[in-house]
């Protein structure tokens, strides 16, 4: 058989969720099956390490894919020339960008819809483009593959198609995340905040991350309670301004406030180990990695009450509510209970098990072969 994969993402340090995602499966269906054929289709020369096999034809195609007119040309005309060309049998998408007319049984990865139900965390041509087509795609693929059980019902009921045609594959966490050792820790400690303890933030900053009400709940905290506690939010800044940049402006404790940007996987399962907890209060997520990614670190958890969160968190988490900084606050402080962030992490250990980059890529693989049964 031969496959071909959107693998426009795999970008050697840059690459985001949806990239891990990909290259995380990508990887693993390339080895395990050595019996077919995978065509990788980027939009500008991969790094080798992304070639995960000899079964593995990489193929770059025009245009570089990075603005919505762009996106258009990309899928619209360079991608089914090479679906014809390579006489691909099946087409995975895993950023849920395809062709509206492709030809050939197709699985669409949709994450979520963040971008319908809330304005502001996107570009406008961004946003105006993922409302006009990603109805379409849902609409148009053979399958569509999503990360949660709550994406598979907002995506069947937004777009209004049938939840059996929608099938739900879930995240896994990168294999770095691990706890550390105490020397491991205090070693992360000193090099990022002085030695002194943290809370840890992890997300590029948009807007429905909601880092604002953050600062808002931690200077609470340090209002109340005198202690040398930071917080660490790694992540760039895409989105910087509003409220959140006037949050930040009006801090008492804006010293306490460490912003390292990105940060690589080694580093940050051990900034993530070191923390006290990490606190999670998106407004919306469709799987939210890293809450597991915490489990691994065996870190205490504070995470929204919202959208797809309690599903992956399960009973391993503290939950808040995303628009009450007070009851982020109060969260943060009942964790400074030991005993209760020892059950926590416990807890995580347990429910960590449901989700992993194998299980993902068995159901992805799973939902491949209905996408061809379709044929």
């Amino acid at each position: 058989m031969r496959i071909a994969i959107n693998t426009r993402l795999l970008l050697k340090g840059k690459m985001d969720g949806i990239g891990w995602f990909t290259a995380e499966t990508a990887r693993r269906m390339v080895q395990q099956h050595p019996e077919h054929q995978f065509f990788f289709f980027f939009d500008r020369h991969p790094d080798p390490e992304f070639i995960y096999g000899d079964n593995v034809t990489p193929v770059v195609l025009c245009p570089q894919a990075r603005h919505p007119v762009l996106w258009h040309l990309y899928f619209e005309w360079a991608t089914p020339w090479a679906l014809k060309k390579y006489k691909i049998d099946l087409y995975l998408s895993p950023d849920g960008m395809m062709p509206l007319h492709p030809k050939v049984p197709t699985l669409t990865v949709i994450h979520d819809l963040n971008f319908e139900h809330a304005t502001g965390n996107l570009k406008p041509s961004h946003q105006r483009y993922m409302s006009h087509y990603f109805p379409l795609f849902a609409r148009n693929a053979t399958r569509v593959a999503t990360v949660s059980t709550y994406s598979k019902e907002d995506i069947a009921s937004t777009y209004n198609i049938d939840s059996e045609k929608i099938d739900v594959v879930h995240d896994g966490a990168h294999s770095n995340y691990h706890p550390h050792s105490m020397e491991e820790k205090a070693a992360v400690r000193q090099r990022f905040t002085d030695g002194c303890p943290y809370i840890i933030f992890i997300s590029t900053i948009l807007k429905r991350k909601n880092l604002a009400n953050l600062l808002k709940a931690f200077d609470k905290v340090k209002s109340q309670k005198k202690s040398d506690l930071k917080l660490v939010v790694v992540g760039s800044r895409v989105w910087w301004q509003d409220e959140l940049a006037q949050a930040y402006d009006q801090m008492t404790h804006q010293q306490d406030v460490i912003m390292p940007g990105h940060v690589d996987p080694e580093d940050l399962s051990a900034l993530l180990s070191a923390s006290e907890m990490l606190v999670y209060p998106s407004y919306f997520e469709g799987f939210g990695i890293p809450i597991l990614e915490a489990m691994y670190a065996e870190t205490a958890i504070v995470a929204s009450k919202t959208t797809s969160m309690p599903e992956v968190g399960g009973d391993a988490a503290l939950y808040i509510d995303p628009a009450d900084p007070d009851d982020i606050a109060k969260a943060i402080m009942q964790l400074d209970d030991s005993l209760l962030r020892n059950e926590l992490i416990e807890k995580g250990r347990r429910q960590r098990t449901l989700f992993s980059w194998e299980r993902t890529t068995a159901l992805l693989w799973d939902s491949m072969m209905k996408t061809l049964e379709k044929r």
